[in-house]
């Protein structure tokens, strides 16, 4: 490979920031902390949200049954006595 084209791909710890959970991975993602684990260094990427907070993942997160956009339609613009026009 050539040198100097390629990012930096090393071990970044990610934390999420509502939580504090943490989890190392190979990423390019910059970072402008460092944090130790175990007695290493590693750089910091703050979270918003990850897997581990997201309501779509935890189980948090309410369904709601809505009728579809062509239901609402349908209802919005129905014919009184379902009577059809010929063109």
């Amino acid at each position: 490979m050539k040198e100097g084209i390629h990012p930096n791909f090393r071990e970044v710890v990610f934390q999420d920031m509502t939580n504090g959970k943490q989890f190392i991975i190979r990423s390019t993602a910059p970072a402008r902390e460092k944090v130790t684990i175990e007695g290493k260094e590693y750089p910091l990427f703050k979270l918003d949200t990850s897997s581990e907070s997201h309501p779509f993942y935890t189980g948090a997160q309410q369904r709601v049954l809505e009728t579809g956009r062509v239901e609402k339609f349908r209802q919005k613009f129905a014919r009184a006595g379902g009577a059809k026009r010929n063109v």
